[in-house]
C-alpha cells in the first residue's frame, strides 16, 4: 500500500510541472472543441493527435492523448444540450434531457450538471483503476498464449454482439479487422501473407493509417454526402454546479459510475453504451421517472457520469490485458506501442509505476476539464457556430499529414485513403465501427498467441480448450456468441418464464 501511494505521489510530481501542465491545458481545450463539433469523434481526435506526439516523451504523449480523450467525451455534451445534436455518439443520451432543459431557459444549469457528472464520473473511474488494475494485472500474469488468444477473440465477439444493431454485421466488421491485421509478415518466420508480391504490402498495413482512415477520412466523406447543419445556440444562464444536485442524486452518481466503469472494462462496448445503460438504470430506479426525456436533472447526470466513468474503465483492460475497452482506448493503446510502451500482464512487473502515473494523469486531466467546464462556456458557443463543412478540409489535411508522418511512406497515405473508403461504405451499410477497430488492434495479439500456442503444444489444439482459464474464456466467448442469436435468447426467455412460480389469484 505504501508503495502504491509513493508511486501515485511520484506520478503527480511528474505531471504537476510547468511544461506538462501547459500540454494538458492545450490538449484538453482541443479535445473539448473536437467533442463539441458534431461529426468529430473522440477516436478521430486521439488518432489525429497521436501523429503530433512523436517528438514528445512517452509519458507526456500519453498525458496529451488522455486529455484529448477525456475532453472530447465531455465536449460532446455542449452541442447535445445547446443544439440537440450530439457532438460525439457518447453524448446522444444527453440530448434527451439536456436540450429540453435548454429550451426551458436552463441551458447554463444543464451544462453545470453535465460538468459535475462528467467530473465525478471520471474521478470514480480513476479510483477504480487505481484499486483494481494492479490486482487484475497480477491475476493476468497467469495468462499464457492459450489464454491471451481467447481474450483477443472474446473482445472481438463481445464487441460484435453488443455494439448495437445487427450482431451479424458486428461479427463481419470484427473479422474484417482481423483480416486487415493479418496482411504482412507472419510473426514467427516472417513469411509474407496477402502481399501478392508487393513489398509494401509485405510490410503490413500500418495501424494508425488504418484507424485515421476509418474514422477521419470516412467522416469527411460522410460530411460531403450529408446535408449542411445549421447551428442555433440558446442563451446561457449560470453554469455553476449546484451542491444540492450532488446531494440529491448521489445514489445515481455512484450507480452510473459503477456501470460506466464496468462497461468500459468490457472490450469494444464504449462510452455510448455506458451512457445509455446508465440512463436506463437511473430511469428504472428513479422516483421521478416521468420527468425523464422532458428535462430531468437526474437523467442528464446519469448519462454524463456513465460515459465519463467509461474512459478510465476502458483503460483498465488496456494496461492489464493489452485489450482496449473502447475505440478511443484502442487508438490510445496503439499510441502506447508506438512510444515503446508494451501494455499487458507484464506491465505490472516491468513498469508498475506507469499504472499510477496514468491514474494521476486522469485525475489532473479531470480537474483541468472542470476548470474549462466552468469558464469556457460562452467562448465555446462561438466554436459551435463554425459550419462542419468548413472544418472537414482541415481534417482531411491533418489525416494525410498524420498518416505520412509516421514512416514517411506514401504507401501509408494510400492505406489511409483506402481504409477511409472502406469505412465510409461500411457506415453507409450500418456496420458498427467498434468491432472493426478491435479486430485491427487485437489481430496481432490473436495471431501471435495462436501461433505461439501451437508451437508450444507441438500442433495440438487441446490446450486451448483444456487449461482451466482457457476453458472458462472459451465458454464466455461461446455464450456471448449464442446470446446474440435471437432464436436462442427467445428460447431462454421462454424457459425462464415457465420456471417462474405462478401466483394464485386472490
Amino acid at each position: 500500500m505504501n508503495d502504491a501511494f509513493s508511486m501515485l505521489g511520484g506520478g503527480f510530481a511528474n505531471i504537476l510541472q510547468g511544461g506538462t501542465i501547459l500540454h494538458a491545458l492545450w490538449a484538453m481545450l482541443v479535445g473539448i472543441i473536437i467533442g463539441a463539433l458534431p461529426g468529430l469523434t473522440a477516436t478521430m481526435g486521439v488518432a489525429l493527435l497521436t501523429t503530433l506526439t512523436f517528438s514528445m516523451g512517452h509519458e507526456t504523449a500519453i498525458f496529451v492523448l488522455i486529455c484529448v480523450y477525456i475532453g472530447a467525451i465531455y465536449g460532446g455534451s455542449r452541442s447535445a444540450i445547446l443544439l440537440n445534436i450530439p457532438g460525439t455518439p457518447a453524448s446522444a443520451a444527453s440530448t434527451l434531457d439536456g436540450y429540453p432543459l435548454a429550451r426551458q431557459g436552463l441551458a447554463g444549469r444543464a451544462m453545470g450538471i453535465s460538468t459535475t457528472g462528467s467530473w465525478l464520473g471520471t474521478l470514480f473511474g480513476a479510483l477504480c483503476l487505481a484499486l483494481f488494475a494492479p490486482a487484475f494485472g497480477e491475476f493476468a500474469l497467469r495468462f499464457g498464449s492459450y489464454e491471451m488468444f481467447w481474450v483477443a477473440l472474446f473482445g472481438i465477439v463481445i464487441a460484435g454482439s453488443l455494439s448495437g444493431g445487427d450482431p451479424l454485421k458486428g461479427y463481419i466488421a470484427g473479422f474484417l479487422g482481423l483480416l486487415i491485421a493479418t496482411v504482412g509478415q507472419e510473426p514467427n518466420h516472417a513469411y509474407p501473407r496477402f502481399a501478392f508480391g508487393n513489398a509494401d504490402l509485405a510490410g503490413g498495413l500500418g495501424l494508425l493509417p488504418v484507424l485515421v482512415g476509418v474514422f477521419g477520412v470516412a467522416e469527411v466523406l460522410q460530411s460531403m454526402r450529408g446535408p449542411a447543419m445549421k447551428a442555433v445556440v440558446s442563451k446561457v444562464d449560470s453554469v455553476l454546479p449546484r451542491p444540492a444536485d450532488i446531494a440529491k442524486y448521489w445514489r445515481t452518481i455512484l450507480r452510473s459510475g459503477g456501470i460506466g466503469t464496468f462497461i468500459g472494462a468490457m472490450p469494444g462496448l464504449g462510452e455510448d453504451i455506458a451512457a445509455w445503460t446508465s440512463y436506463a438504470a437511473a430511469r428504472r430506479g428513479s422516483a421521478e421517472a416521468e420527468k425523464f426525456g422532458k428535462g430531468s436533472v437526474e437523467g442528464l447526470m446519469a448519462a454524463e457520469t456513465g460515459e465519463s466513468a467509461c474512459v478510465p474503465g476502458a483503460i483498465i483492460p488496456v494496461l492489464t490485458l493489452a485489450v482496449p475497452g473502447s475505440a478511443p482506448a484502442a487508438v490510445l493503446m496503439a499510441a502506447m506501442m508506438i512510444h515503446g510502451i508494451n501494455p499487458g500482464p507484464m506491465l505490472a512487473i516491468t513498469a508498475p509505476e506507469l499504472i499510477y502515473n496514468i491514474v494521476a494523469m486522469l485525475i489532473v486531466a479531470d480537474m483541468v476539464k472542470l476548470l474549462y467546464g466552468l469558464v469556457l462556456v460562452r467562448p465555446l458557443l462561438y466554436v459551435l457556430l463554425i459550419p462542419r463543412e468548413r472544418l472537414m478540409p482541415i481534417v482531411l489535411v491533418l489525416c494525410t499529414v498524420g498518416a505520412f508522418a509516421i514512416t514517411q511512406r506514401l504507401f501509408d497515405v494510400w492505406v489511409m485513403l483506402g481504409a477511409g473508403l472502406v469505412g465510409f461504405v461500411l457506415r453507409e451499410l450500418r456496420f458498427p465501427m467498434a468491432p472493426l477497430v478491435l479486430g485491427v488492434v487485437l489481430g496481432e495479439l490473436l495471431d501471435k498467441n495462436l501461433l505461439r500456442g501451437l508451437v508450444l503444444s507441438g500442433g495440438d489444439v487441446s490446450p486451448f480448450f483444456t487449461r482451466p482459464i482457457s476453458a472458462g474464456l472459451c465458454a464466455l466467448t461461446v455464450i456471448a456468441a449464442l446470446w446474440s442469436i435471437p432464436a436462442v435468447t427467445e428460447r431462454l426467455r421462454g424457459l425462464i418464464g415457465r420456471t417462474r412460480p405462478r401466483t394464485q389469484p386472490g
